[in-house]
């Protein structure tokens, strides 16, 4: 019996060594996970150890791309990272190999494959032809784990163009993009974020390297991580002479504008029945203006389906297939109301243009592969006033427009487009052009309080906001995406932050989005807002309700530069003061006027009524971090003043 006890012992333990010894790690790995790294604060949980891709141009126009990519999981909630990804298009592309292994800090090996892998969209849409291959190692990962993965992949890309990020938000030991082309062939290539990186060469390969990037620290008010993040754009393409396979290769705007206008204008061609329905919908409108916002509004309210087939996912559905299906993307709302203008005998173009961040378009990049988003232009005379109005050098008055925005009425721009290139795509006319910035005050939320404070300290007040602009449409998406509780609570909890357990009584929305505007109108209570003091003195602050727009710098230093969005505020608070009390103390007036903006205070006190104002007018814009002291001391005063109490004394 002990016998046998032995042997199946040492059986089940060999078979746990072969396992074991089974699962190995590459040599690249292996050696990436002896790397030693730096120390980093206590807030990072991964660095990345490599970040390799090499591409390989065939002479077909092929392309071959091997990627390794391996992590070190620093703390818990690095764990999460531990994600393998490679993304493809059925039309185009496919995966040839794709493998991931995990060394645990026992120096265990697992090893994911086939098995493993997840095979899903790689996006909301309906369908499209981009998808993307997972393995998550996340519940074997553990501190002080590598995590590493390779990728192979094949495809026919329609442009000689690639984009290659060095970093993220984790810090990086290595990160490197390597090209190899055919012979005849050569690259250019432009750097953003970071000084120019020069790529090594080698006859017809080039590469390009960065070492030792530190992590990207969020911090309030800054760039989104994309204009933080070092990153390289690269065109290749045959010398003159040599024979192309037949892809695309973009020199020059007009370029990009022909190619777009060739996938889209034949798909906004109008019928009967996109003419029949733009009539119907501006039959009662009297002006130009009037035909454009009935039109808008309707293609607004399609509802947003994303069917992403064919040429890259950049060709837009015919517009009478939208119109008869009433669903579409960004280009289809733009490419439907394109049809519909034209009915009306009104000229528009498509807009390329990326949504979600106003610098990441660089004017010395020309690619289509800078964009995300297709709004429209729509060439309008000179009786229509607008904010979003722009003068083309070639196309005249153009009225600029987001029909996926449906927050965002005719006249106004979504914020987060303000300011950015955005390439009209009109044939030989068209450019790379600034799109509308909008102005402060028209941006603006102007409140009105009427309040009585109590002997007690109890506060009674009404208040009553109108919101214009990009405003508006914070107070509208706030509106339109919560239930009526969470709204309500919403508003209650917002009340709280300047009268603490503020009783609100009556919340009161009015969403007047065809004007641009939102109102608010507000009842609240407050027990002890004003601090009672030795039955003598009563404490209160005049700025009863917090601003919704603040921005706190606080930090000593500062690493990135600070965003700051144009907007303006203006306040009016009427206070009827307790009978039997009279001011003892009132705040400094306070009057700031610099680069950032403009913050007044004033205060008065007339038949014991105390009427407050404060107003600031932001102006937009990026300011550099070293002078990052001045902004902070510019906000830390308005902060100041809008703490600042008023004393009442009894008679």
């Amino acid at each position: 019996m002990l016998r046998f006890t032995t042997l199946l012992l040492f059986v089940l333990l060999s078979a746990s060594s072969s396992l074991a010894l089974g699962e190995d790690a590459p040599s690249w790995l292996r050696q990436a996970a002896t790397q030693p790294v730096p120390t980093y604060d206590k807030k990072v949980s991964t660095v990345v150890l490599v970040d390799n891709s090499t591409i390989t141009v065939g002479e077909d126009g092929q392309i071959t791309t091997v990627s390794t990519y391996a992590i070190r999981i620093l703390n818990r909630e690095g764990s999460d990272e531990a994600v393998a990804a490679v993304g493809y298009e059925t039309d185009t592309g496919k995966v040839k190999d794709f493998h991931a292994w995990l060394i645990k800090a026992s120096g265990q090996v697992k090893s994911y494959g086939k098995d493993e892998t997840i095979d899903q969209g790689d996006s909301n849409d309906v369908y499209n032809e981009s998808r993307v291959k997972k393995i998550v190692a996340v519940s074997d990962s553990e501190p002080g784990a590598v995590f590493g993965y390779q990728t192979t992949t094949e495809t026919r890309p329609y442009f000689y163009q690639s984009t290659w990020h060095f970093q993220g938000a984790a810090p990086v030991i290595s990160s490197r993009l390597t090209l190899t082309l055919p012979a005849g062939w050569r690259a250019t290539s432009v750097t953003f974020n970071h000084a120019e990186v020069t790529p090594a060469t080698s006859g017809t390969t080039y590469s390009w390297e960065l070492r030792d990037l530190p992590a990207l620290e969020w911090e309030p008010a800054s760039p989104t991580l994309s204009n933080l993040a070092p990153r390289v754009s690269v065109k290749y393409f045959p010398v003159e002479g040599v024979k192309n396979p037949g892809l695309r290769s973009f020199e020059s705007w007009s370029d990009v504008s022909r190619w777009y206008s060739d996938l889209s204008d034949s798909q906004a061609a109008p019928d009967e029945r996109i003419a029949a329905k733009a009539r119907e919908l501006t039959a009662g409108a009297t002006t130009e203006l009037d035909k454009i916002r009935a039109i808008g509004r309707y293609a607004q309210n399609i509802q947003y389906i994303s069917i992403q087939i064919g040429v890259g996912r950049w060709r837009p559905h015919s517009a009478s297939e939208v119109l008869a299906k009433s669903y579409g993307d960004c280009k289809d709302k733009a490419n439907l109301m394109r049809a519909m203008l034209k009915s009306l005998n009104i000229q528009s173009y498509p807009v390329l243009i990326f949504s979600g961040d106003s610098t990441y378009v660089h004017e010395a990049w020309i690619s289509p592969g800078q964009f995300n988003h297709c709004i429209i232009a729509i060439k309008v005379s000179n009786e229509t006033k607008a904010a979003t109005v722009i003068t083309h050098p070639a196309l005249g008055r153009l009225l600029i427009f987001d029909a996926t925005d449906d927050n965002t009425p005719v006249g106004d721009l979504p914020e987060d487009e303000q300011g950015s290139f955005a390439l009209i795509a009109a044939g030989d006319e068209g450019t790379l052009i600034r799109m509308p910035e909008t102005s402060p005050e028209s941006n603006s939320v102007e409140r009105r309080i009427e309040a009585t404070l109590s002997a007690d300290g109890s506060l009674n007040a009404t208040v009553r906001e109108r919101a214009t602009g990009q405003r508006a449409v914070d107070y509208r998406r706030e509106f339109r995406n919560l239930s009526r509780p969470e709204y309500v609570k919403r508003v209650e909890s917002r009340i709280s932050r300047g009268a603490t357990a503020a009783q609100v009584s009556k919340v009161e929305p009015v969403d007047k989005s065809i004007e641009g505007r939102f109102d608010l109108d507000i009842e609240f209570s407050a027990l002890a807002y004003g601090q009672l003091m030795q039955d003598r003195l009563l404490v209160f602050k005049p700025a009863l309700v917090s601003r919704r727009e603040a921005v706190f710098l606080t930090d000593a230093v500062r690493r990135h530069p600070i965003v700051l969005d144009p907007h303006a505020f203006t306040e009016t608070i009427h206070l009827k003061l307790p009978a039997g009390f009279l001011v003892d103390e009132l705040p400094d007036p306070l009057s700031i006027d610099g680069p950032f903006g403009s913050y007044k205070t004033t205060y008065e006190v007339k038949d014991n009524v105390l009427l407050f104002t404060r107003v600031l007018a932001q102006r937009g814009g990026t300011i550099p971090a070293a002078q990052y002291q001045i902004v902070r001391s510019f906000f830390e005063r308005i902060r100041a003043a809008e703490q600042a109490p008023v004393v009442l004394a009894r008679k």
